[in-house]
């Protein structure tokens, strides 16, 4: 069976299962588009995760009634596949008319599938909406870089517009953006997202950051593979001691993807929602 996107459900009329039905992930192997960027599974310039939401999950308990909740999942950077969103959300709506024992049945049920799929242990956290649970929203603690007053004309990847000034000391600064807008790899739709960069070095050039990020607007790539792409551009042509970035984008199909990469040893950001999501 071909694991390639194409080859995936995406943009193809599928009917929904209602029973459970782990065949339905489809793993894409990270390799494909990491030999683009010049990056190998043996040898990760980064470390992080795939943070993914869930707003639909829903199964039948033991007496037949729905419960409904709200579930997060850790895909590891590491792991040899990420997994395709449109088969992801089909599998979680096949747990719709699956009786459960409980919601640890449940998380451990999601946690096996979902490792199988991505090749490393994926982390589950199941909230039924009974317990009332609350998503952490705000905005980072950083420069907005969307206000610069500039002139744009690149549409489509162009890391040579990277820079700092490297005749200057190093800073540590936070710098973010919701004008990220990349588009399937296969189906062509738009995704939009906020990116922050974080990073220890010397001080990278905003406006030609800003012009960077907006050049993905016509790029087709998956979520994860576009954060790669950022992460290494800017290690690449801004040489920073630390680096960090995070893209939250907005949900489809009831999920929402957030790929995380950052350097060993810099501290994780807080997962705090975009008003967007």
């Amino acid at each position: 069976m071909s694991h390639k996107p194409e080859a995936s459900p995406l943009g193809k009329s599928v009917e929904y299962a209602e029973h459970y039905a782990p065949e339905l992930l489809f793993p894409i192997p990270r390799q494909l588009k990491r030999d683009e960027i010049g990056v190998q599974d043996a040898a990760l310039p980064f470390v992080g995760e795939d943070l993914w939401n869930a707003y639909e999950l829903s199964w039948l308990d033991p007496k037949g009634k729905p419960v409904v909740a709200l579930a997060s999942f850790r895909v590891p950077a590491e792991s040899p596949n990420l997994i395709e969103s449109k088969s992801f959300k089909l599998y979680l709506n096949s747990f719709n008319q699956t009786p459960m024992a409980s919601v640890a049945e449940v998380g451990k049920t999601l946690a096996q599938d979902l490792s199988a799929a991505a090749g490393a242990p994926v982390s589950v956290q199941i909230e039924p909406l009974c317990t009332r649970p609350e998503r952490p929203m705000g905005y980072p603690e950083g420069v907005l870089l969307d206000t610069l007053d500039i002139a744009v004309d690149r549409y489509t990847p162009a890391p040579e517009l990277l820079r700092a000034d490297h005749e200057r000391g190093p800073v540590g600064e936070t710098l973010y953006s919701h004008l990220l807008k990349s588009n399937c790899l296969v189906t062509g739709q738009p995704d939009w997202a906020m990116v922050v960069v974080r990073y220890f070095g010397a001080p990278i050039d905003r406006e030609a950051l800003l012009r960077y990020i907006i050049s993905f607007r016509r790029h087709n790539e998956f979520h994860e593979q576009c954060v790669e792409r950022i992460f290494c551009d800017i290690l690449k042509h801004c040489r920073p001691e630390s680096l960090s970035v995070w893209a939250r984008y907005t949900r489809r199909g009831g999920l929402d993807i957030n790929p995380y990469r950052r350097t060993p040893g810099m501290l994780a950001l807080p997962p705090l929602a975009e008003v967007r999501q």
